[in-house]
């Protein structure tokens, strides 16, 4: 029966084996959305090569797994551009936040517009990440802070996922900030968002939940309400931790099974080991570092020395990170926080994957979705090393290329 689909001429980088897994004269047969072999043309197995219904030449283009951007707040209306003068003239970002800008002039913005007003712009925002080679995006809520508005993004991200040729995950992120709508009452807003979690839940927005766990968020004690909220209902948890300050809620998020702690640059090296043990991502955002103009790091060496994934992503958001570039990223996480480019490009592959509990992706091997990406490259360390370069050919998403 001929129903395979042989992709072929290519320079192959699997990710596979933890090293680049490079293939010369390479090729990928599918089967729907999904890779059926991958290797070296002139080794393909004749039993294979008698199936294959459909041909494409690849053009001699270097391929890699679909990219994915495991951390974005997509979802919102309005910009803050004037919050960048602020912060450049010394003011600091908690001092904004405090005085009622941050998110929450975000949230203001965002429950004043339509759904429509939402996806209209949110879909511009994700058709600039595919044309960089996204094929998987995660979506979080956070700036509506209502059930209503939550609600509204929490549905803009799954229309994205139906209308776009591309993946899209949904993060729960009622516990962004406290809302001026229950301005002195943290106990009952985390109440507020462990009731509207099942409503939510129960309408197939959410696929993870999240927390802003900080001295300008909540503590530790409240993010732990809201995940035994989310593990109640077996939906995974991740956390925005150890950005502005050191809460340990790295080490609470990670002994109860996050998939990932994000940002980290105040982590601490004693909680690492509990990090490793877990199988907790740590999810690395340069872009609001760079933003932010911060000046310390996250502990990338001893995340690497205890074996801690790492992976990298865009925080699109309006306030610390308005990047829409997952290269730039790549490219900011070598310079700025020393990454080596496999450590780089696993981390907007393979490990940004692994941050979302997706096992399915991420490396080009027998049995993984077929999202791949033609690039104008040799090599690719070329993905960490180009910025403001587009290289991309053609994008594969489950077997089809994308118009």
């Amino acid at each position: 029966m001929k129903n395979l689909v042989l992709w072929r001429s290519a320079r192959i980088s699997t990710l596979a084996n933890k090293g680049w897994g490079l293939i010369d004269n390479g090729a990928l047969l599918t089967l729907g959305e999904h890779i059926e072999w991958v290797g070296p043309v002139n080794e393909m197995p004749v039993e294979l090569r008698e199936r294959v219904a459909t041909e494409h030449d690849l053009g001699r283009t270097l391929i890699t797994p679909g990219l994915v951007d495991c951390h974005s707040h997509l979802v919102y209306a309005g910009n803050r551009a004037s919050e960048l003068e602020l912060r450049l003239r010394g003011i600091s970002y908690e001092a904004i936040a405090q005085a009622g800008g941050g998110i929450r002039s975000t949230v203001a913005a965002t429950r004043a517009a339509t759904e429509q007003d939402l996806y209209d712009v949110a879909e511009q925002r994700a058709r600039r990440l595919m044309a960089e080679g996204v094929t998987t995006l995660e979506i979080k809520s956070g700036y509506g802070l209502s059930l209503e508005a939550e609600a509204r993004c929490l549905r803009v991200a799954r229309r994205l996922g139906r209308d776009l040729p591309l993946s899209v995950q949904t993060t729960f992120l009622g516990a962004h900030t406290l809302p001026p709508d229950f301005d002195g009452r943290v106990d009952a807003y985390i109440d507020a968002v462990c009731e509207w979690m099942p409503q939510l839940h129960a309408q197939g927005l959410v696929d993870a939940v999240d927390a802003f766990c900080d001295h300008i968020g909540f503590s530790p004690e409240h993010t732990r309400r809201v995940f035994d909220a989310a593990r109640a209902l077996d939906l995974p948890i991740k956390l925005h931790a150890e950005q502005l300050s050191n809460q340990h809620g790295a080490a609470m998020a990670a002994s109860l099974g996050a998939l990932s702690c994000d940002h980290l640059e105040h982590l601490s090296e004693a909680d690492i080991p509990l990090m490793r043990r877990c199988g907790t991502v740590a999810v690395l955002l340069p872009g609001a570092y760079y933003f932010l103009r911060e000046t310390r790091m996250p502990p990338v060496t001893a995340l690497r020395a205890a074996g801690v994934p790492m992976a990298v992503s865009t925080d699109h958001n309006p306030g610390s990170s308005p990047s829409l570039s997952l290269l730039l990223m790549a490219s900011m996480a070598c310079t700025l926080f020393r990454l080596t480019p496999l450590e780089a490009v696993q981390g907007i592959t393979l490990n940004a994957a692994r941050a979302l509990g997706l096992h399915d992706r991420g490396q080009l091997v027998r049995g993984q979705r077929a999202d791949f990406v033609a690039w104008n490259l040799e090599h690719p360390n070329e993905l960490a090393y180009w910025f403001g370069h587009h290289a991309v050919m053609r994008t594969i998403q489950g077997g089809r290329e994308r118009p």
